[in-house]
């Protein structure tokens, strides 16, 4: 097969227009023919894409999508299946009954999800008779960096916080650490959309700032494991909800003392990821193995609590926090598969 790359230059026509020759394999691998009609699209700020009409047709089915539900539909299953549609990067997504009306649980279930889970998107139409989804997000007003920046900032915040909930005795700390959840769901929805989108079109890849699909693969799996540190942050706010009381102070100290530490290392493997660096990545997983240190210091001062109860959700809290410095280490390992071949030494000529 011929190259998918060729340099051709750009010729001067009549009075108006400008010409570029297309290579005749591609054109009868393509299976054209002179005076079929190929559409040009702008992409990015710097990037064209050549389509037959043909694949135009097909690929302007993928704008709109369609999504029929029946009366018995639950609400969760409805979501699921708009949240997937939303992944796949349609533009508009109408959601219409099979027969009679939208009920208005679905109905107040959609517009749940779309407020608080699927960033850029709006509702232009709701009725019984069906409602339409419209994704607005302009892909490059926020950046799959600057996206992930977001959502990581806000999972560190809801791991301090909910501990000072816990700290403080403060309740209603605790249920913003737990509403705060959806926000980093709608990021990673968000730069799961962008990845998609990535891959399927390598101009955008480039315009994302990525250099290769593979990458896209390694963010995927860094995303969802800043999802789980929000989620720990969520566990450590329910447990203030559950017992509605704090743990002894000392014990409350180490407990952040071992939070700072996870969180600089989760910083650490989120800064080799942006500069793209293999150093650092190894760094982060040495460090990673210190927070054995943190966790005796807290398993020894619990030796001499009699409340089980007590000892029973500090250890809860100490899993929860150990988990950070699991997910870091698993971000910097994925750090250095993506850039392993930096450090490879160049074969001599």
């Amino acid at each position: 097969m011929q190259e998918r790359e060729e340099t051709r230059r750009i010729q001067f026509t009549g009075k108006s227009s400008y010409i570029v020759s297309l290579p005749k394999q591609w054109v009868l691998e393509l299976g054209l023919k002179q005076g079929d009609q190929i559409t040009i699209t702008r992409e990015g700020k710097s990037a064209l894409k050549l389509l037959p009409a043909k694949e135009q047709t097909r690929s302007s089915q993928l704008e709109e999508a369609v999504l029929e539900i029946t009366h018995e539909d639950d609400s969760a299953a409805i979501v699921r299946r708009l949240v997937s549609l939303y992944f796949l990067g349609y533009k508009t997504i109408q959601i219409k009954p099979k027969a009679e009306r939208l009920q208005p649980n679905q109905r107040n279930a959609i517009k749940s999800a779309v407020k608080g889970m699927l960033m850029g998107a709006e509702i232009i139409s709701d009725s019984v008779d069906g409602m339409t989804i419209q994704v607005l997000v302009n892909l490059l007003e926020l950046s799959v960096d600057g996206a992930f920046k977001r959502m990581l900032h806000l999972a560190k915040s809801m791991l301090k916080d909910a501990l000072l909930a816990v700290k403080e005795s403060n309740l209603d700390l605790a249920r913003g650490v737990i509403d705060s959840d959806d926000e980093v769901d709608r990021f990673g929805f968000y730069i799961i959309r962008q990845l998609k989108i990535a891959i399927q079109n390598e101009h955008m890849l480039r315009d994302m700032g990525f250099t290769n699909a593979r990458q896209c693969l390694g963010y995927r799996l860094i995303v969802k494991n800043i999802e789980r540190t929000g989620d720990h942050a969520v566990l450590i706010a329910k447990d203030l909800l559950e017992f509605e009381k704090s743990v002894r102070e000392e014990a409350m100290g180490k407990i952040e003392e071992l939070n700072d530490f996870a969180t600089s290392v989760l910083d650490q493997s989120c800064l080799a990821l942006f500069k793209e660096d293999f150093t650092q990545a190894e760094h982060a997983i040495r460090r990673s193995a210190e927070i054995s240190k943190y966790e005796k210091r807290i398993l020894e001062s619990i030796k001499s609590i009699k409340d089980e109860e007590e000892v029973y959700r500090i250890r809860r809290m100490l899993e929860n926090i150990t988990r950070i410095a699991e997910y870091a280490s698993d971000i910097a390992e994925i750090v250095l598969n993506m850039n392993i071949e930096k450090i490879l030494k160049k074969p001599k000529m």
